[in-house]
């Protein structure tokens, strides 16, 4: 009977051990933007994902106002608007306040009302898509679905292709 017992533990902790740990990014298993809570820019206002437009494409950029690449990217975004007058782009850092109020006024965002900049405190949307680089770009379809995720140098042409 001991035997038996010790067996089975061993058994156990074996298959344990060989077990596969699921790493699907958690965007992936729910290829849809998630509840969040953030601080809006200029004014620090509440902005939440129920504020985000039902039947309308979504860009959510990870960036820091500080990063040439993202600096960049928002050149491109502002530059070729026109293209995505249809699209709300939704801005998300998690710098200081000031020095994301600084670059909204550089980039003069204000004059873009379809680009919110926002600042999350207290780090819930990077931690949901495990960014580890910046910008990181997640586009989404008009039904609030993931179609595609870019990384440091963003494809501005290509990705207003696909509206």
């Amino acid at each position: 009977m001991k035997k038996t017992v010790f067996t089975l533990i061993i058994s156990c902790l074996a298959l344990t051990g060989f077990a596969q740990i699921d790493s699907t990014q958690q965007y992936f298993k729910s290829p849809y933007i998630p509840a969040f809570n953030i601080r809006k820019v200029p004014d620090s206002s509440s902005f939440t994902n129920t504020m985000l437009q039902k039947g309308k494409p979504t860009i959510l950029v990870f960036f820091d106002p500080d990063c040439d690449h993202c600096q960049e990217a928002t050149k491109g975004f502002t530059a070729k608007i026109d293209r995505f007058k249809d699209v709300q782009i939704l801005m998300v850092t998690i710098m200081q306040f000031d020095r994301t109020k600084k670059f909204y006024k550089d980039y003069k965002i204000a004059d873009f009302p379809n680009i919110t900049v926002t600042r999350d405190a207290i780090y819930d949307l990077p931690k949901f898509y495990k960014v580890h680089s910046i910008p990181d770009v997640y586009v989404y379809d008009k039904n609030g679905k993931l179609m595609k995720h870019y990384k440091k140098d963003i494809p501005v042409d290509e990705i207003a292709a696909l509206f």
